[in-house]
């Protein structure tokens, strides 16, 4: 949905200091820890290690190690990030979750968006809506019309309540008119299980998840969440270009990079241009195309504003579902 003038206005500021001319370029003086709020094995935890291979080397030697301090959808990791000295040795994998969903989802948030500090994106990728085989759909208009037949008894799954892909299922529904029942299961892989099963009709999933049941023709995929069609499926449209109704449809999972607010500019400033020379590397090139995924690199300033209009979007999906949880 798209954020009002003055629903923008009333943002956190998310800025970027800028760097005194002059200065010599920062470099760390202690080992970096780099705080993944999530387990080991997914896109963040694969983000951070990348980034810690390349800064040991970029930064000739420097010690750079990886934490996952995983639970309560990201928060308790964020909050080891805000706990550490904003010194530039500490930095934060941070995702749409904790770092946009968050705000609006929680009503006891132990911290603010003013308090982050974005640096860079790393990548983006699309949700895609699958539906089980029996669904009488071939086509995103025709799912429509088929969950408009049957109002509040079609079942779609996702990972997680207050997760991206039930997000992505409750922003699709208010754009579209129709009603669902949402099951929320642990975790991505469980969901799958379940559609595959034919005991949920559909759900919109990550695409690095997802994207294997549909070439094994377990589910069939009927279009992406973001705003461009994916070049891992190519025939498959992306839901905006399907119904005049999903005309400012545009969701993206999101990885990125954070400093606690505080940090050095220098800081902020070198791990930018570390992170430009990154993207910039055969080695992650691969490791965005496998995933389906689309280099979020920029600017700091970018990244802030990105980070900022992720966060409205999402207080207005959140706000007009009437969403509420407890922080844990």
């Amino acid at each position: 949905m798209p954020v009002t003038r003055r629903a923008a206005l009333a943002l956190p500021v998310l800025a970027a200091p800028a760097v005194a001319l002059g200065q010599p370029a920062w470099r760390p003086t202690q080992p970096m820890r780099i705080i993944v709020p999530a387990a080991p094995g997914g896109t963040a935890d694969m983000v951070a290690r990348v980034l810690a291979a390349f800064l040991q080397q970029h930064w000739n030697g420097a010690s750079v190690v990886v934490e996952n301090r995983s639970g309560a959808g990201g928060l308790i990791g964020t909050q080891e990030l805000l706990r550490a000295p904003a010194d530039g040795h500490t930095v934060l994998s941070g995702n749409i979750g904790p770092q946009s969903i968050a705000y609006s989802l929680y009503r006891n948030m132990p911290y603010r968006a003013e308090q982050m500090l974005p640096v860079a994106g790393v990548v983006r990728g699309p949700n895609v809506l699958v539906v089980h085989p029996s669904v009488p759909a071939n086509t995103l208009p025709e799912l429509v019309a088929h969950l408009k037949r049957s109002p509040g008894r079609i079942s779609y799954g996702s990972p997680g309540v207050g997760q991206s892909p039930h997000l992505t299922g409750v922003w699709f529904n208010q754009a579209v008119g129709t009603d669902s029942i949402h099951v929320p299961y642990r975790g991505a892989g469980p969901a799958m299980v379940e559609l595959v099963a034919g005991n949920i009709q559909y759900m919109w999933d990550n695409l690095t998840s997802g994207i294997q049941q549909v070439r094994a023709g377990s589910v069939r995929a009927l279009a992406v969440s973001t705003a461009e069609r994916n070049a891992q499926l190519p025939d498959v449209p992306a839901a905006r270009e399907t119904m005049p109704e999903l005309a400012q449809f545009d969701v993206s999972t999101w990885f990125g990079m954070f400093y606690a607010a505080g940090a050095p500019g220098g800081a902020v400033q070198a791990l930018n241009e570390a992170m430009r020379a990154m993207d910039a590397t055969p080695e992650m090139k691969r490791r965005i195309e496998q995933i389906g995924g689309i280099s979020l690199y920029g600017t700091p300033a970018a990244f802030a504003e990105f980070v900022r209009a992720e966060i409205g979007k999402w207080r207005s999906v959140i706000t007009r579902e009437g969403l509420q949880l407890d922080a844990n």
